[in-house]
């Protein structure tokens, strides 16, 4: 397993959270947000998905990855 932070603009709500956290799931990456410092806390297997790929998931529910 490896572990990232990405940060990750235009969250503000439970709702973002849920989203973001959710959406990562379903691709079996595990993810917690931060909403006060905007940052995403992941962990993922490299030979079932790369970074890339769980920043487009990301992206796909409306945020920004920076």
């Amino acid at each position: 397993m490896e572990q990232a932070t990405i940060r990750v603009e235009g969250m503000s709500c439970s709702h973002c959270v849920s989203s973001v956290e959710g959406a990562l799931k379903a691709n079996h990456v595990q993810g917690t947000v931060d909403l006060a410092t905007g940052t995403v806390s992941i962990q993922y297997d490299p030979d079932k998905i790369n970074l890339d790929t769980i920043k487009n998931v990301i992206e796909e529910q409306g945020y920004t990855v920076r």
